[in-house]
């Protein structure tokens, strides 16, 4: 499955953007991801999303901004931001768990 991801751009902190998550194929039976990488740091874990739609948020820094959900009939997983801060800053990539494939990400600048 491929993965077009979307939605990043240049928001003031305090503000909120919504990434999207487009899948090539249904998804329906999928466990779903997003994942960061910032300047000069690793690649983390975000948030995840069981086909059940149980979620995880990995990053105690978001818990209460991020919410990730899902429209299987849609093909498409979504990361709502809230809230932003100049340290949320990076690349954001989603992730299909059960074939460990990734979208080509969308960067998300937040200025002070």
């Amino acid at each position: 499955v491929q993965l077009q991801a979307s939605g990043g751009g240049l928001v003031q902190a305090g503000g909120s953007l919504k990434l999207s998550c487009v899948a090539s194929g249904s998804i329906s039976a999928d466990g779903m991801a997003w994942y960061r990488e910032a300047p000069g740091k690793q690649r983390e874990l975000v948030a995840s999303i069981t086909n059940g739609g149980s979620t995880y948020y990995a990053v105690d820094s978001v818990k209460g901004r991020f919410t990730i959900s899902r429209d299987n009939a849609k093909n498409t997983v979504y990361l709502q931001m809230s809230g932003l801060k100049p340290e949320d800053t990076a690349v954001y990539y989603c992730n299909d768990l059960m074939y460990d494939s990734w979208g080509q990400g969308t960067l998300v600048t937040v200025s002070s």
